[in-house]
């Protein structure tokens, strides 16, 4: 039994019955207070989802979608957007890994994971970024966070009980103080978790006559907690200064089961594997920003700093029994991780009168990892020792010329970024790597009305993928005794062209895009005939191809608001090493359903699905899930949210290939049929105003 379970109840009904009395109290006093107004509350119907050329942008505060516990989780309920099995990578349908920005500084998936989902306001994802934005990646995920108007206190107290393989549980404290111009923030979470996953692999090497099969599963029992603190301070109308800290402090214990049947030649084996793993992760992240409008030359100028941590360690206990016979100790493995990274970047915009905009701006960034590896063999008696040290410098500069001529728009403008990478072995005398190459990023952006509700434009794009840091690292994760997974330090970037145009109706769009990539990241195996050791690991493919034809189409009618996504999508994949399968097109399709009913109960039905894909060299199954949820407002102050994901339990993944000789069928069963209760409970006060703020854009400073 959950020991914490009784308190938590406890603490809501306590919350509940004060939630009674403080509205008693308030109904009594109703006369007494009529000519003082203590709060003001505005009710309005807004959009969910409003699109504008494909974009799509997603109201999150005044949503049902406030009430999912992590950010992570959230982008997943978004159209189009995929997040990987492992939680570690997010992609976007017809668009590979997006460029995530938090405000105006660029965050990767550790930011989003400390990021509280009640501090955000929208999230909105841009197809054709501009020039100002980071040449990595063809899309950007833009979240906005919320910030107080009128001075006010608020405090939010959130549990979720999530039912999926087994039990999780997130408990979330979140408040905000806002006085004259000073706004404060902080958040605290705590989350036990226990997710559960699974996959297997069945390979076969015709040219040395080997056929394997693994089944492995492995639960987790993880500890997170999730904290943070901002400053947000309003000079003037124009001019702001803030600050904010995040963490996330994470224990992992996670036992691994594996049974491999493996036949070398006429030799079989089946052996059971039992690994014994420890974990913790460590993340820390701090964000600078001061904007300034300089008034006598009527320009806006950003300032952003930024500094990251993040350490892992990895301890791993290796067992094997051969042939039902007894487990015997075969590895311990000791590997630790860590990243150092400082950014900072400047922007400057200039308006002219003739609706003109000048933007120039430039960003640098360090990195510095540290990748130590430590394995004893048992049979041998022997440890293996590597150090591995990566740096990389990155300085890149950026001018955008955007307005409106006769009655067409447009937007021209350039990056140039270059970078110094190098990577060593702390025993090797010279560097591993060693690269120093600046890239050029043309952009190109026209719109033409045809007339009030309809436009045609016309966008040309280069951009870079770059992998994560830690996929430059040397770590590796033991699966049997004859199959690893690890990274690459030998990955590099893909170079990625793009051309596209937009058709706008209303707020229906179609996008017809073209794009051509060089040497995009893909899976690949190796085999160590040596060792008999089969390795899977990324590496850069030859080259890749592909067209979409995108339809997105809102609809409202009455109570009930959808967004639908539509794809058809051709992709080719290419590399000399794997053997060319089919291309074939396919599609994906989105549909979000939102039903505001009466009495303050609202309802959402989301489905989405892929058909079977065929991308040239790989194959991979269909998928369908239905999620649906329902929220209901109790007393202003409380908010439940009852949710029901993956309905009907479709959470297999399916994907065959063959490269270097080496034919595989993977199956990954995801975690991912869940039932969850979240409920909320809000207090606070929010002071009259005596003023009338002036209506400004929100992404002001993320011009497109």
């Amino acid at each position: 039994m959950n020991i914490y379970l009784p308190f938590k109840l406890f603490l809501l009904l306590w919350l509940f019955l004060f939630s009674l009395f403080a509205n008693a109290q308030a109904e009594t006093q109703k006369d007494s207070i009529s000519n003082q107004l203590n709060e003001v509350v505005i009710s309005q119907n807004k959009k969910t989802f409003k699109n504008n050329n494909g974009n799509i942008k997603v109201d999150i505060s005044n949503s049902i979608y406030n009430s999912i516990p992590n950010t992570v989780d959230l982008l997943a309920k978004l159209p189009t957007v995929q997040i990987s099995a492992d939680r570690e990578s997010i992609s976007v349908v017809g668009k590979g890994n997006p460029l995530i920005y938090i405000d105006n500084q660029k965050a990767g998936i550790n930011d989003l994971n400390v990021l509280s989902v009640t501090d955000i306001k929208t999230i909105e994802i841009i197809q054709n970024p501009s020039s100002k934005y980071e040449a990595e990646g063809r899309v950007v995920i833009l979240i906005t966070r919320k910030f107080s108007k009128k001075d006010s206190f608020k405090t939010e107290i959130s549990e979720v009980e999530s039912f999926k393989k087994n039990y999780n549980n997130y408990l979330g404290f979140n408040s905000s103080f806002k006085k004259n111009k000073l706004e404060l923030k902080a958040n605290f979470n705590y989350n036990r978790l226990n997710p559960w996953e699974s996959h297997s692999i069945d390979y076969q090497i015709p040219t040395v006559d080997i056929a394997s099969k693994y089944d492995v599963t492995a639960n987790t029992k993880r500890k997170q907690y999730v904290f943070g603190a901002g400053l947000f301070y309003k000079i003037n109308e124009d001019d702001y200064f803030s600050f904010s800290v995040n963490s996330k402090l994470q224990t992992d214990t996670f036992p691994i089961n594996t049974i491999t049947d493996n036949k070398n030649k006429n030799e079989e084996d089946n052996v059971v594997t039992y690994t014994d793993n420890h974990s913790k992760k460590n993340f820390v992240n701090t964000f600078l920003n001061y904007q300034k409008k300089i008034k006598s030359i009527d320009a806006q100028v950003f300032t952003g700093f930024q500094y990251s941590n993040f350490d892992q360690r990895l301890f791993t206990e290796v067992n094997n029994n051969y042939n039902d016979t007894q487990f015997e100790l075969s590895q311990i493995r000791d590997q630790e991780f860590q990243i150092n990274y400082f950014s900072g970047r400047i922007d400057a915009e200039k308006k002219f009168k003739n609706e003109m905009k000048l933007e120039a701006g430039g960003l640098y960034s360090a990195v510095d990892s540290k990748s130590d590896i430590s394995i004893f063999y048992n049979e041998t008696n022997q440890n293996e020792l590597s150090y591995y040290d990566f740096k990389e410098e990155n300085l890149s500069g950026y001018t955008q010329l955007s307005g409106k001529i006769k009655k067409a728009d447009f937007s021209l403008g350039f990056r140039i970024e270059n970078s110094k990478v190098i990577g060593k072995f702390r025993t090797d005398a010279l560097p591993l790597l060693d690269k120093n190459y600046t890239n050029f990023f043309p952009k190109a952006q026209f719109s033409f009305p045809l007339d009030s509700i309809k436009s045609i434009s016309v966008n040309y794009a280069r951009s870079i993928s770059r992998p994560n840091y830690s996929s430059l690292s040397q770590g590796s994760t033991y699966i049997n005794p004859y199959f690893l997974y690890a990274r690459n330090i030998n990955l590099g970037p893909t170079i990625i062209n793009e051309i596209s145009t937009t058709f706008q109706y209303h707020d229906k769009s179609v996008k017809f895009s073209f794009t051509k990539a060089k040497d995009p990241v893909y899976s690949n195996f190796t085999f160590d005939d040596q060792n008999n050791i089969m390795t899977f690991k990324d590496v850069n493919f030859d080259k890749s191809s592909g067209f979409t034809v995108d339809f997105t189409l809102p609809f409202s009618y009455k109570l009930w608001t959808t967004t639908n996504s539509l794809l058809f999508i051709l992709e080719k994949v290419e590399d000399d090493s794997a053997v060319f399968l089919a291309s074939k097109p396919y599609s994906y399709y989105s549909s979000t359903n939102e039903f505001k009913l009466p009495k303050e109960y609202a309802l959402v039905l989301n489905f989405w699905g892929l058909t079977k894909q065929y991308t040239g060299v790989f194959e991979t199954a269909p998928r369908f899930v239905v999620d649906m949820a329902v929220s209901k407002t109790f007393f202003k102050n409380w908010n439940c949210t009852l949710s029901f994901n993956n309905i009907f339990k479709n959470n297999i993944q399916t994907e065959q290939f063959t490269i270097n000789g080496i034919n595989s069928k993977a199956r990954y069963v995801v975690d991912n049929q869940e039932i969850s209760l979240a409920i909320k409970y809000s207090f606070g006060k929010i002071k009259e105003t005596k003023f009338i703020e002036k209506s400004i854009d929100e992404n002001q400073n993320r011009i497109r």
